[in-house]
């Protein structure tokens, strides 16, 4: 069996900047109060015209153009997202549209912040099915701004818009994903939620916003993050020191500093977007690999780490031996 790996990523973030001052003016608090509490310094906003399929298709056709295929490379598309273009068809049928990829397989995958490794492992398991089937375009998007109280604390300051893209395709040996570890916790799913919108609570549109139990929240991502971190190194024998690049979902940079900081990770280790962009949800682990790829900090033979914990409540790790790229000009 061959073995699978990210061999490209691109990225996405509308025009729109929201800085903390834009943030606060419906708040009762300071704009210094939300980086104090975050170290969010801005956040994107999708233009009214753009849909989170809008921003998937930007995303993938940088992760194309980074890696020089083409749109008939490409056998799946597979797009995790909680804020969807409409409850349905899935928004990756949108996407497959708007790229003209007619020969792609194309599904949404529902696991808020960790959709991106959900759809990841499904990716991989896909390819390594089906001998020949091409390439796997993994998509993260959200549009939170859409579902947002701009009066709410917890979750305005937090979520912005955002997409990233990874092209998944064959690897050498031994590089690539080395290890999937997957979870979900259902009796949690009333931590994050957006409550109306779907078939329990249809068209109430005071309803449909993102509601975060923080103190839930606050309880269940070291709880997480400390058990994913341990199993990882467990299965590989190796120590905190053996991982070389942490890429993790972005709830924000202080709690993320914070947990590297427990866990004993340099944070020179680790990679944070969310100062500028927030939490992008599904889309922020993609988005760090295209810009930790751009900036040179993603090298072949690292072992990457990638850990997300999302709604549901959902939680996924992925272990990376970072593949080495293919010759300049050896066919793809």
């Amino acid at each position: 069996m061959a073995d699978w790996g990210i061999i490209g990523s691109g990225a996405y973030a509308p025009a729109t900047v929201i800085d903390n001052e834009a943030a606060a003016a419906a708040l009762t608090v300071a704009p210094q109060w939300i980086l104090d509490a975050t170290g969010i310094r801005e956040r994107r906003r999708a233009a009214s015209g753009e849909a989170a399929s809008d921003l998937a298709a930007h995303a993938a056709r940088a992760a194309l153009r980074r890696t020089g295929l083409g749109i008939a490379d490409i056998g799946l598309i597979v797009v995790g997202t909680s804020t969807p273009d409409e409850l349905g068809p899935s928004t990756a049928c949108r996407v497959q549209a708007l790229l003209g990829a007619r020969g792609a397989v194309a599904l949404d995958v529902g696991a808020a912040c960790a959709g991106y490794l959900f759809g990841l492992s499904l990716a991989r398991d896909w390819l390594a099915a089906r001998p020949g089937a091409g390439y796997a375009l993994v998509i993260g998007v959200e549009v939170y701004s859409r579902f947002l109280d701009p009066r709410d604390r917890s979750t305005a300051v937090i979520f912005g818009d955002g997409a990233g893209a990874s092209i998944v395709g064959p690897v050498a040996d031994g590089e690539g994903i080395r290890s999937v570890r997957l979870g979900s916790d259902g009796t949690r799913a009333d931590a994050v939620l957006i409550p109306a919108g779907g078939s329990r609570r249809p068209f109430e549109p005071a309803a449909q916003r993102i509601t975060m139990d923080a103190k839930a929240i606050r309880k269940a991502f070291p709880e997480l993050f400390d058990m994913m971190l341990a199993e990882t190194l467990a299965e590989h024998r190796i120590g905190v020191d053996g991982i070389d690049l942490l890429v993790p979902h972005q709830p924000n940079p202080r709690t993320l500093r914070m947990f590297a900081e427990d866990a004993g990770i340099p944070l020179e280790k680790v990679v944070v977007i969310g100062d500028r962009l927030g939490n992008i949800g599904a889309g922020s682990i993609p988005t760090a690999l295209a810009e930790a790829a751009a900036d040179g900090r993603l090298k072949p033979g690292q072992r990457v780490l990638l850990m997300a914990i999302g709604a549901g409540l959902t939680w996924g790790s992925i272990l990376i031996h970072w593949p080495t790229p293919p010759p300049e000009g050896a066919p793809k």
